[in-house]
C-alpha cells in the first residue's frame, strides 16, 4: 500500500466515523435521541476508509479524484443516515442528481471531460441517460412485484447512480455490491444484531453499487 493510499484510507476512515455521529443527529430523530457509538459506526468507518483509499488507488487525475471523492463523500453520508434512520435525505439527493448530471453532460456543451467513468466510452452520455431512467423504473416494478418497502429516496438515488456510471459499470456493480450485502447481512443475523424481523434498508445496496461501478471503471 503507497503512502498516499494509506492516507487517504485513513482521512476516509476519519470521514466515516464524522458522518456516522452526524447521522446519529441529522435528520433530527423523532424521540430527539442521539444514537452511542454502535455496529453501524464501524461498518461506515470501514466503508469510507476502503472507499477513499480505492479510489486513491484506482485514480491518479487530480480532477478525476475530486470529482469522485464530492461522489463518494455524498454517498457515505447516505450510508450513515440509512443504517440509521432508513432514510435517504433529499438534500442530499437532490443535489447529487444535479451534480451526476454536470459533470457528465456538460461535456457535451463544452467539448471537456468530466466525468472520468464515462471518458472515452463513445456510447457513454447516452448509457448514462438510459441507467438514469432505466434504474428507478426497473426498481419501482421489481418493488411492486415483490412488495417490498422501496423508498422514494432510493429512486432518487438510482438517478444520480445511473448518471454517473453509465448501464453496464452500474449493473455489475449492483451485483457485486449485492452479494457483498447480502453476505454482511448473514453475518449481522449470525451476531444477532439484527432479526429476521428487522427493516433492511436497500440503500447501503445501492451506495455499493455506486462505489464498485466507480472504482471498476478506473
Amino acid at each position: 500500500m503507497s503512502p498516499e493510499v494509506f492516507v487517504a484510507a485513513l482521512a476516509g476512515a476519519l470521514f466515516g466515523f464524522a458522518a456516522d455521529r452526524l447521522a446519529a443527529r441529522w435528520p433530527v430523530h423523532e424521540d430527539g435521541a442521539v444514537r452511542r457509538v454502535d455496529w453501524r459506526t464501524p461498518a461506515v468507518v470501514l466503508a469510507s476508509a476502503l472507499s477513499f483509499g480505492g479510489l486513491l488507488s484506482r485514480w491518479s487525475e487530480p480532477l478525476d479524484v475530486i470529482i469522485l471523492g464530492l461522489y463518494f463523500a455524498a454517498l457515505i453520508v447516505l450510508l450513515a443516515t440509512d443504517l440509521d434512520q432508513k432514510l435517504l435525505p433529499d438534500l442530499i439527493t437532490l443535489p447529487l442528481i444535479g451534480y451526476a448530471a454536470l459533470v457528465t453532460l456538460l461535456p457535451r456543451i463544452f467539448d471537456v471531460d468530466l466525468n472520468p467513468l464515462l471518458e472515452g466510452k463513445e456510447l457513454g452520455y447516452a448509457s448514462a441517460i438510459a441507467a438514469a431512467v432505466a434504474a428507478p423504473a426497473l426498481l419501482a416494478i421489481t418493488d411492486r412485484i415483490f412488495r417490498g418497502s422501496l423508498g422514494m429516496g432510493d429512486l432518487k438515488l438510482s438517478v444520480s447512480l445511473g448518471l454517473m456510471s453509465g448501464l453496464s459499470l452500474l449493473f455489475v456493480g449492483f451485483l457485486v455490491a449485492t452479494m457483498l450485502f447480502a453476505i454482511v447481512v448473514l453475518v449481522l443475523l449470525v451476531f444477532r444484531r439484527i432479526s429476521l424481523k428487522t427493516a433492511i434498508p436497500f440503500g447501503p445496496a445501492l451506495i455499493g453499487a455506486g462505489i464498485i461501478a466507480a472504482l471498476m471503471g478506473a
